[in-house]
């Protein structure tokens, strides 16, 4: 008998590995891969925008824009990605909920299907407005899908490649940065006529996901804890683990339902998804929080972004060709790319402190040294230029390793099913506003500091490392209760807490094989095909 069930097993994990890759695909897609894809995608055709602004507001009245003028609007189409991006962190909470994980990011494309319209019809009507209100949802879309991809993948994953599977948006983000790169060279829709197109191209992605996603299952855990459809909770999680689910990876979701419940019971009200207003007045979850807070606002106020518009100042300052920069800034896009899927492999053997904390470390210093290449460059010293360019891609390089993928995950695993969704609102809040105060306040930095510019961020880093390491755990192959405790170990709380109780099995059975990751996928999940139960 034994012998027949682990025959099935084994037929079944092929597909099991298949159907979570697939997913993750479809998801990511029309996820994170639009959010790296549409800030990439806007650098290219800057010059031609501008003119577009500029003679369009001539044609409608009779006089043309001044320097800084243009200059202001075109500050407006950037930052409206950036406003709509909030926007749509404040939305994830609240569709995610109503509509579920999957449906969510469905619907969200319908704010990438209009902007398109908007885009492509700019020009004929003449209206740069168009322009403005279409990256404004560009940003919604971007917001929605940062938050609830995550989520989603979290919720989908095997614990034992949680971290690996969430990583895995990191990877798509860096990605649509490199893609997005290539489609904006001049050889293809960088060029004047084309650049609607350009822009506009962002619609495919979304209509991609649009076609193939429905065919995947819900997140397990929604559709169990949220909804309380254990039926189609068994049905989802057997699809994504090859047509059977584990009976201890249900009994753990069953626990963290009871838990919920009775919190909620405490409370005296009635179990449902946390706003993040009850969030911030739950002082049990104060410490994590904070370090989701600091988490997310550090990954945009450490200078990342900055470094990639200061690529283009550095590259030629290194003599390369004005023509040929579009070509180096390619290999920025491709250094986190790499930095990404390496992290991807790491993340299960390494672990998420080690890797964020690393990686702030690591910003640290080639800040450093940057600064002082900047410094002998602006005074003639030979090779300096050369040395800044090294700088740019070991930075960026550094962060693709760490912050970029392991903040998004924090949320996922900090988190209750019902305190999760509000937990994403606010850590997508504090990422999208810190990231339109950095896109605001980096040319006054500039023209202030000078050589000097990078050392806030150099502050950022610091403080980030420092504050990581003291007061945020381990999360690597460990249950919610678990890390709870941590959390209350490392940050000095010394309270009763009612603490979600494992059964040793299920806690052996989440703690095998810590050293696998998403390229591993089509390995069996379950090293106990017995404890399985159908559908």
């Amino acid at each position: 008998m034994n012998c027949t069930v682990d025959t099935e097993a084994e037929e079944t994990s092929k597909p099991s590995g298949r159907t979570l890759a697939l997913t993750v695909c479809s998801a990511a897609i029309g996820g994170t891969f639009q959010y790296g894809y549409n800030i990439s995608i806007i650098n290219a055709p800057t010059s031609y925008i501008q003119v577009f602004i500029n003679d369009t507001y001539m044609e409608r009245w009779g006089i043309g824009l001044d320097t800084p003028q243009v200059t202001l609007v075109w500050t407006l189409v950037v930052s409206a990605f950036s406003l709509g991006g909030w926007i749509g962190a404040l939305l994830a909470g609240p569709l995610s909920v109503r509509f579920g994980r999957k449906k969510s990011l469905l619907l969200n494309n319908s704010f990438l299907f209009v902007s398109t319209a908007f885009v492509l019809t700019c020009r004929v009507a003449k209206l740069f407005e168009m322009l403005i209100f279409a990256r404004f949802l560009v940003g919604i879309n971007a917001g929605v899908s940062m938050n609830i991809q995550p989520m989603y993948f979290g919720e989908s994953a095997p614990k034992h490649l949680r971290g690996a599977v969430a990583f895995s948006s990191a990877v798509f983000t860096a990605f649509g940065i490199f893609l997005g790169q290539v489609v904006g060279l001049t050889e293809l829709l960088g060029t004047e006529p084309l650049w609607p197109y350009l822009l506009a191209s962002n619609a495919l992605p979304g209509l991609i996901q649009l076609l193939t996603l429905p065919w995947f299952p819900e997140s397990p855990r929604y559709l169990l804890i949220d909804r309380g459809d254990r039926e189609a909770s068994v049905r989802a999680l057997g699809r994504l683990r090859g047509g059977v689910a584990p009976v201890l990876e249900i009994e753990e979701m069953l626990q963290e339902q009871q838990q919920q419940n009775s919190s909620a019971l405490d409370s005296g009200s009635a179990a449902s998804a946390m706003t993040p207003w009850t969030l911030f007045k739950n002082r049990n979850l104060r410490s994590q929080l904070r370090t989701v807070m600091a988490a997310s606002s550090a990954m945009m106020l450490c200078g990342n972004d900055s470094f990639y518009f200061y690529a283009t100042y550095i590259f030629l300052g290194a003599g390369i060709p004005p023509e040929k920069v579009q070509y180096v800034t390619i290999g920025t896009g491709a250094s986190e790319l790499t930095a990404a899927i390496l992290s991807n492999l790491l993340i299960e053997r390494v672990g998420r402190r080690s890797l964020l904390v690393g990686g702030y470390c690591l910003m640290s210093c080639w800040t450093v040294v940057f600064t002082v290449a900047l410094t002998l460059q602006s005074r003639g010293v030979a090779g300096m230029p050369y040395l800044s360019m090294a700088c740019v891609f070991s930075y960026i390089l550094s962060f693709g390793l760490g912050p970029a993928g392991v903040t998004g995950i924090l949320p996922a695993e900090i988190f209750d099913q019902g305190a999760r969704p509000a937990a994403y609102m606010v850590a997508g809040s504090c990422m999208w506003i810190s990231l339109l105060l950095v896109g605001m306040l980096f040319p006054f930095i500039v023209n202030s500091l000078g050589d000097f510019c990078f050392l806030p961020f150099l502050g950022v880093c610091l403080v980030s490392a420092v504050f990581f390491g003291l007061t945020l755990p381990e999360t690597k192959g460990k249950t919610l209760g678990e890390i709870t405790a941590e959390f209350d170990r490392k940050n000095g709380v010394r309270k009763e807490r009612q603490e979600m109780q494992v059964d040793e099995s299920i806690k052996e059975h989440y703690q095998l094989g810590n050293a696998c990751s998403f390229t591993t996928l089509t390995q069996d999940p379950d090293p106990h095909p017995d404890h399985k139960i159908g559908d």
